[in-house]
């Protein structure tokens, strides 16, 4: 792991406030991201909030090609340098061509997946650094940071043995090695510590109810402080 300190991962400024909310879920493979994310959008569509439910790599149509080159086995050797500048570009096209525009109309927008898995995983699982690729992902971001992040936690045992269960064929990330997949959990709750006033930190082990619940309660209460 690197020696670089997480202690302010978001701190450069951005642009302004957004008029929507952004809430992105984060957490290891396998940690249950996707699942939350959808039960979190149908609770506030149900609500009457107009909500955008996106995804990264992904999220516009040059991201899912991209996400196909950085992700699928078969596309050759993919360093790590390769692997952090594709990510950042996914990204750029996702805030410019779909976040942005949908908190600019209030939205609440989630996304599965967000710079904090780029700090983690190309950053410091992959020895970048946290603050080259934190600053390449501001910038490619224009400086947009989550209102709310959610870090769904569990080991990498139990992230192994969930992607098992799911007998699906594992991705060039998922199917690193259990200590490459340590330090990505190690490094996410370094994030969330230096960061406790926008990070909600659950145990993924919880019941899907109960995480459902939570988060909910969670967003509610940022959604009724605001403006």
């Amino acid at each position: 792991m690197t020696s670089s300190s997480p202690a302010t991962p978001d701190s450069a400024p951005g642009p302004g406030p957004a008029r929507g909310l952004f809430v992105a879920f984060e957490g290891g493979d396998g940690a249950g991201k996707s699942t939350q994310a959808r039960l979190l959008a149908g609770s506030l569509l149900a609500a009457g909030h107009e909500v955008l439910l996106t995804r990264e790599p992904g999220g516009t149509p040059i991201g899912e090609k991209l996400r196909s080159l950085v992700l699928e086995h078969g596309q050759g050797e993919v360093d790590a340098r390769t692997e952090a500048l594709i990510f950042a570009a996914a990204r750029a096209a996702h805030v410019a061509q779909t976040i942005r525009p949908a908190l600019d109309r209030g939205s609440v927008v989630i996304t599965d997946r967000y710079i904090g898995s780029s700090i983690v995983y190309q950053g410091v699982a992959r020895g970048l650094g946290i603050e080259p690729v934190r600053d390449l992902n501001v910038w490619a971001t224009d400086g947009l940071w989550p209102d709310l992040t959610v870090l769904l936690d569990v080991d990498e045992g139990e992230g192994r043995a969930r992607r098992a269960a799911d007998d699906a064929v594992e991705d060039r990330l998922e199917s690193e090695s259990d200590d490459f997949h340590r330090d990505v959990r190690t490094a996410f709750l370094d994030l969330a510590e230096a960061r406790p006033d926008s990070y909600l930190v659950l145990d993924g082990r919880r019941s899907l109810e109960e995480l459902s619940e939570r988060i909910l309660a969670a967003v509610t209460r940022v959604l009724e402080a605001r403006p």
